[in-house]
């Protein structure tokens, strides 16, 4: 089965998501974004959501994890906790 390695920063809006994407794209520090803005427990591990298989995550995120390029931020997400800003490091 697959596997796949990502992390995340959940956010309540999709202009916050939007703010934060481009603070991404300007060279701002993944870990550090999400240690200070995502509402998941995973922000105290810089949004890392550890290594996963299809099926763990709403569906959403896993359209990202498993069909998008690696290293590449998308997003915004949404879900029913809220946007995401998805990337996956790795998938095997």
């Amino acid at each position: 089965m697959t596997k796949a390695g990502a992390r995340h920063i959940l956010v309540k809006t999709k202009e916050e998501a939007e703010k934060l994407k481009q603070q991404l794209a300007k060279g701002a520090d993944f870990a550090t974004l999400a240690k200070k803005h995502s509402l998941c427990n995973s922000a105290k591990r810089g949004g890392d959501l550890g290594e996963f298989g299809p099926g763990t995550m709403v569906k959403p995120i896993d359209n990202v994890v498993f069909k998008k390029a690696l290293l590449t931020v998308h997003g915004p997400v949404k879900t029913k906790f809220g946007f995401h800003l998805v990337e996956t490091i790795y998938r095997h």
